[in-house]
């Protein structure tokens, strides 16, 4: 056995103390045994207090070997999690004490751990996120626990996959979002249209749609959804058909004030109504255009004009006929009117037919009468020229018998311009005559019936017309005849007691009768029919004025003086005397 020497510093070591130990031997007399037992037991003390140590060294380096290994471990765990395949702060390569090695990968392990908990942050934001989403979507709005990460895998492709489902999600959201608030408008607008409560009906749907409810907060489910597109079909479906009933209610109520020639201040009451009678389903948007209240009062507006229809039918069914006889005695068609009067009556009092097909079939009667008036106009506006160049004709006449025209009276300047007019308007009589023969008969060969004027077919008045004429012209030319024979015979006469004197012209205005198809004109100048025996009337004009062959006051000729009128002129001129020029 080694012992120390005595410290200097006078410190307790085992050599001193071994020495104290025999000291205290020698003075207590122990036994070189008893003392090399002791000292063996010494030594097994000592060896056993050194292996404690060594083994206590041995763990204690296993543990820092331990944690050394878990630490890279746990290192390249956070790196493969992280998604980090190199670490600026992790040593490529390890050397010195175990210790040191630990010291040296320390920082990175702290700086992983935090980076992995920011990650772990960001990855359950972003997957409640999704959750809330998904459950908004499935129509689960009540949030459960917060969802659970998976720390196995926390790199940034996995956080950017959950992003671009959340991004998804999100557009989703926004998409079905905009599509709840569109049916939500859609139904407000069509319960505005139809006069339904707007709230009532959508938080059917689902409360969260009220409008005190927020954007965000809108249920935006499958379902939210799927009844949304039922109650908008609905409604459409109940849009269409008031929108139906309501112009079936607003053309009824037209034909009845159409009926019962309504006033329009009347008809205004109803403008908000029968402004929707052709509009589409869709162009119909005026709040309470198809209320039910108001689609009931129009129905009971047409009740109650229906009710009055019956009252005023006769009334109707009168004025209608008074229409009819009106438009054929502007186009000069004859028709029975007190035979037509009592058929209507007859009608109406029976029953047999209903009002409205009485007025459509009077209507129909009406527009096939204004179809004949037309095709007649061009005929008409003819006859009524022949007719008036007559009348000039028969002016004209009487004004050549005057023998006192060229007297400078008053209105006699005014009567020579119009028979110089009225000889150049006679004079187209014979052709405006044979167009009205050609156009009359192509009337007829269209429609294979007569064109008549009052009741006479107009080719027959337009051949008397021309017989009368061409007798008148005979008759003329054999007045002329005889008068130059007679003044041949009786020349001497003439010169000794001079020219015959001219009859007096106080002959009664309109004595005379006229030629043409007014010679039965009434008291205002309204034709009337030429009869068939109107040749008759002719000849006997003819025959009037070779009797008489004093002159005749035409109906538009301006009455002459008194003086004038006492002048008395010789011979008589019944043909076209030349007109001297006016004075």
């Amino acid at each position: 056995m080694v012992t120390d020497a005595k410290n200097p510093l006078g410190e307790t070591t085992c050599g001193s103390l071994l020495q104290k130990l025999q000291e205290i031997w020698d003075e207590v007399g122990e036994s070189d045994e008893q003392r090399d037992r002791m000292l063996l037991q010494l030594e097994q003390e000592c060896l056993d207090v050194y292996k404690r140590k060594v083994e206590l060294a041995s763990k204690s380096r296993a543990q820092l070997l331990q944690a050394l290994s878990d630490g890279r471990l746990e290192l390249s765990a956070l790196q493969s999690a992280l998604g980090e395949k190199s670490f600026v702060g992790v040593p490529e390569k390890t050397s010195g004490t175990i210790k040191e090695q630990l010291a040296a990968i320390a920082p990175a392990l702290e700086q992983l751990w935090k980076q992995k908990e920011e990650r772990v942050t960001e990855f359950s934001a972003i997957q409640s996120q999704i959750q809330q989403i998904c459950g908004e979507i499935a129509g689960n709005l009540s949030l459960s626990e917060t969802p659970a990460v998976d720390e196995s895998d926390l790199s940034l492709k996995k956080l950017d996959e959950y992003q671009s489902q959340l991004q998804d999600l999100q557009r989703e959201k926004s998409e079905r979002l905009h599509k709840v608030l569109e049916y939500v408008s859609t139904v407000h607008d069509l319960c505005a249209v139809l006069g339904i409560d707007f709230y009532s009906t959508v938080t059917e749907v689902h409360p969260s749609l009220n409008d005190s409810t927020g954007v965000q907060s809108k249920s935006i489910s499958d379902e939210t959804l799927t009844r949304l597109d039922e109650t908008v079909l609905a409604l459409e479906e109940d849009k269409k058909q008031r929108l139906h009933k309501l112009q079936e209610s607003a053309a009824q109520l037209i034909d009845l004030w159409n009926l019962m020639d309504t006033p329009e201040e009347e008809r205004k009451l109803f403008d908000h109504v029968t402004c929707n009678i052709s509009a589409l389903v869709d162009e119909v948007t005026v709040p309470g255009a198809l209320a039910a209240d108001l689609i009931e009062q129009t129905e009971v507006e047409v009740e109650r004009l229906d009710q009055l229809k019956a009252s005023r039918m006769k009334e109707i069914a009168f004025k209608k006929q008074g229409e009819l006889e009106e438009i054929f005695a502007r186009v000069h068609i004859e028709i029975d009117t007190e035979a037509a009067r009592d058929k209507i009556l007859e009608l109406i009092d029976s029953g047999s037919v209903e009002p409205t097909e009485l007025l459509a079939d009077m209507d129909d009667q009406i527009a096939k009468a204004k179809d004949e008036a037309l095709s007649r106009k061009d005929i008409l506006d003819k006859v009524e020229k022949w007719m008036s160049a007559c009348e000039e004709e028969s002016w004209l006449e009487d004004y050549n018998r005057d023998e006192n025209r060229y007297n400078a009276s008053r209105g006699a300047h005014l009567n020579l311009k119009r028979a110089e007019k009225a000889r150049i308007l006679v004079n187209k009589i014979p052709a405006l005559v044979d167009t009205l023969v050609a156009k009359t008969r192509v009337w007829e060969e269209e429609r294979g019936i007569s064109f008549t004027y009052d009741g006479v077919p107009l080719l027959a008045m337009l051949d008397e017309y021309a017989m009368l004429r061409q007798e008148r012209e005979e008759e003329k030319r054999r007045l002329r005849d005889q008068k130059k024979f007679q003044e041949l015979q009786h020349p001497d006469q003439e010169s000794v007691f001079g020219s015959k004197p001219s009859p007096s012209p106080a002959r009664p205005v309109g004595t005379k009768k006229v030629v043409g198809p007014r010679a039965n004109g009434g008291p205002n100048g309204t034709p009337r029919r030429l009869s068939l025996n109107a040749h008759q009337n002719g000849r006997s004009a003819v025959k009037d004025a070779k009797r008489d062959p004093r002159p005749v006051a035409p109906i538009n000729y301006v009455d002459v003086s008194k003086e004038d009128a006492a002048s008395h002129v010789s011979g008589t001129n019944s043909g076209s005397d030349p007109i001297p020029a006016s004075p």
